[in-house]
């Protein structure tokens, strides 16, 4: 039986009772000597799908106030790895949170769910046990370095039948200090409102022109490399961002265009047996992440999610997209995917993505170069329009050929031999 949802106020605390569990805000704290890099004061609640021997079911795990961070399992980056922590509860659960930096924005590069089904008291009659572990990338966390990240509104991030729901957020990573910083990178769902530009009594505020198209993007060729340095993933694509976002200097929410500059773009990533990533990073100004997914029983893969963080100089905030569940650019293992064609891949209803002339192997890439590729059905159509009009025109003239070889033998069939 779901007992209501119950509020409770005391000193310095808010706990809120979901389904009859006690949500309370936690503050998770790393530190290195007397220096502290990370902190975050947050609620979360993990809702969990799982198996009985007779049915499906799915539990809300809130993040009790007894959660601490596991002392084995945090850094501050010091040895030049991303600071990250893992924040530990129960019989066996944890939620853990790492992060990146390009100098300007710092985000969430992973959030890690960890369950263990072996937890009757809250997952009675599991018809499996041990510990499962969930890695969502880019989930689209994100602000300005040397701000506080602060979402008070529920954000939910998952992907399968395990997600987590965060509320009353504030976290700052790369910490110049040992407490949050007082100037806040506001998330887009916290700013319910604008404000108007102010006026000079006489004057008129104009806003700016929109910038002009920046026209078709330059092709950049990327790669990611293993541990032995060999290349693992290989992309060639000219990239266009198409971003809407409010303008500060035109009071209104806006559309543009930016294309990716490959000499000013650093790539990176990592590659795995089932997965693999590619993170295009654009110095002060955007991370764009792509991550490859393979089902190892088709032996198909396709691009299953892009995180966008950029800095916009007329926006009101960091603005960052993410989605962990599309399903772009299938190819077959062992081959490249080719489209020479446009094409856009919608992200998120504020940011989607152009490409032109891609081609891209995030698997098996041999010798350094391009497998043989697997066209977009955009390039097999637009092959297929010179063959259908030669075709045609080839059908006209043996027509006309015919119908002229018909009638001059009707015209000699009109005289006879004396």
């Amino acid at each position: 039986v779901c007992r209501p949802l119950v509020v409770a106020a005391c000193v310095n605390c808010f706990i809120v009772y979901y389904f009859g569990h006690a949500i309370a805000a936690v503050t998770l704290n790393v530190t290195e000597g007397n220096t502290t890099c990370i902190k975050a004061d947050l609620s979360a609640t993990f809702s969990i799908t799982y198996n009985t021997s007779s049915s499906t079911r799915t539990v809300q795990v809130p993040l009790p106030n007894s959660t601490v961070v596991d002392a084995g399992r945090k850094s501050c980056g010091t040895d030049g790895s991303s600071p990250w922590l893992v924040a530990v509860f129960g019989s066996g659960h944890a939620l853990g949170l790492s992060f990146l930096t390009n100098g300007i924005l710092y985000s969430v590069a992973n959030l890690t769910l960890q369950y263990n089904l072996s937890d009757a008291s809250i997952f009675p009659e599991a018809n499996r046990s041990g510990v499962v572990i969930v890695v969502l990338p880019s989930v689209g966390i994100s602000a300005t370095i040397n701000t506080t990240y602060r979402c008070m509104s529920p954000s939910t991030f998952g992907v399968g039948g395990a997600a987590v729901t965060f509320s009353d957020m504030r976290l700052e990573a790369y910490m110049p200090g040992n407490d949050l910083s007082p100037t806040e990178s506001v998330c887009t769902a916290d700013q319910t409102s604008t404000t108007a530009p102010p006026t000079t009594a006489g004057t008129t505020t104009t806003a700016a022109p929109a910038p002009p198209p920046p026209g078709t993007p330059e092709r950049g060729t990327y790669s990611v490399n293993n541990l032995n340095g060999t290349v693992c993933l290989l992309a060639q694509m000219g990239l266009q961002l198409n971003v809407s976002y409010f303008s500060l200097s035109q009071n209104k929410t806006i559309q543009e265009l930016v294309n990716l500059t490959p000499n000013l773009t650093r790539s990176s990533g990592s590659c795995e047996a089932s997965s693999a990533s590619l993170v295009l990073a654009q110095e002060g100004s955007s991370t764009l992440n792509f991550t490859f997914t393979l089902n190892s029983t088709s032996n198909k893969y396709h691009l299953s999610g892009i995180t966008l963080l950029a800095n916009l100089s007329d926006a009101t905030a960091p603005f960052s997209a993410s989605n962990t569940s599309l399903d772009y650019l299938r190819s077959t293992l062992g081959h490249s995917y080719m489209c020479n064609a446009e094409q856009t891949l919608v992200v998120a209803t504020t940011f989607s993505l152009n490409t032109f002339r891609l081609q891209v192997q995030p698997f098996e890439v041999t010798t350094n170069q391009f497998a043989t590729a697997e066209e977009c059905q955009v390039d097999q159509d637009q092959m297929l329009i010179p063959i259908i009009v030669g075709a045609a025109l080839a059908g006209l003239v043996l027509i006309v050929l015919i119908a002229y070889l018909i009638g001059r033998r009707r015209s000699h069939a009109g005289y006879q031999t004396i």
